[in-house]
């Protein structure tokens, strides 16, 4: 199991306000892909005194230690997810913004399989999926 990411912080040696502690325990318990204005409304729920500012200068200096990835899915807003998840690829769906998160063993493969042909062993990869629903509701 990873360690959570308050626990990153503090093997990072980062400085923990009991406002960055709050703002770590919502990143801990997301598991969807937040934009800071969505932490933020979460962490206020939890202490009305944290600042927007704050969920901003707190995303970055984590991911600036490597304890949360930035994401862009295309949509104009960057959101965030724990660099330590176990691996998984993304489905956008334009219509609705919802990301759905899925691992398939025949893509993994395939991706090795490319990297292998095109003479290099495949460190990492990011795959994301855009697409609208085939069937809409009622049609």
């Amino acid at each position: 199991m990873r360690d959570s990411i308050l626990d990153r912080c503090e093997t990072n040696g980062l400085r923990l306000t009991s406002q960055r502690r709050v703002i770590a325990s919502v990143l801990d318990m997301s598991r969807d892909h937040p934009d800071v204005e969505e932490l933020h409304a979460r962490a206020v729920a939890r202490d009305p005194g944290i600042s927007l500012a704050t969920v901003y200068r707190t995303v970055k200096t984590l991911e600036e230690a490597g304890i949360l990835e930035k994401v862009d899915f295309g949509d104009g807003r960057a959101r965030y997810e724990d660099a330590e998840r176990d691996h998984h690829d993304h489905l956008i769906d334009m219509d609705s913004g919802r990301v759905i998160e899925f691992v398939d063993a025949e893509i993994e493969a395939l991706q090795e399989k490319i990297a292998a042909k095109l003479g290099y062993r495949l460190l990492g990869h990011k795959l994301e999926l855009y697409g609208v629903p085939l069937k809409k509701d009622g049609g």
